[in-house]
């Protein structure tokens, strides 16, 4: 039975890798996967999933605008499509949440869609805020702060390494502008 699932966690879990290997798991068995990652996300080669680990595969571009239920359709009449996978589910729109579940109840295809929960300052993004209501299993991969409890948080780093407490919701980046903290260290730099 196909399900929505969300995979979610702060950065640097293992969100891409693990897209990865589901994505190899299901050609391994001689199913097509496709996937999608967020056009906003260029810090890689647009068009692709990258995990930290050095591994990548080709992924079709979603935008705000993306019509995904119909992109999926398309993709299904013309190739038969096993799997839907997500990276950056974050950028989703509501809508496009959707759009998903019309994948999975009306297609009868399961979407596994990874991303994180929060922003910098501790706010839902849209797309993840519909993941969470939405989703039939929602799975948390788990990372760490720098004291080794579970890190639930993303804080956005200037370039001096200072929190930064204002700004747009969305601003890609990796290592160099974020890190992952638990909420004690999390409400030390952002909550003051």
């Amino acid at each position: 039975m196909a399900q929505l699932y969300f995979y979610y966690s702060a950065m640097n879990a293992g969100k891409s890798t693990h897209l990865l290997q589901s994505a190899y798991n299901y050609r391994e068995r001689g199913m097509r996967c496709v996937l999608y990652t967020a056009q906003i996300d260029d810090r890689f080669e647009q068009g692709k999933v990258a995990s930290r680990l050095g591994i990548n595969a080709d992924a079709m571009l979603f935008e705000a605008t993306t019509d995904l239920f119909q992109k999926v359709t398309t993709e299904h009449q013309q190739h038969n499509v096993d799997c839907v996978l997500i990276d950056e589910a974050q950028f989703l729109s509501k809508q496009q949440v959707k759009q998903l579940t019309d994948v999975v109840d009306l297609l009868k295809i399961p979407v596994l869609a990874y991303g994180i929960r929060t922003d910098f300052l501790g706010q839902t993004f849209e797309g993840s805020a519909a993941l969470l209501a939405w989703s039939d299993k929602m799975i948390e991969l788990k990372t760490i702060c720098h004291c080794g409890k579970k890190a639930n948080f993303v804080v956005r780093i200037d370039e001096h390494g200072k929190a930064v407490t204002s700004g747009e919701q969305v601003e890609v980046g990796g290592n160099d502008r974020y890190e992952s903290l638990c909420r004690k260290h999390f409400k030390q730099l952002v909550w003051q």
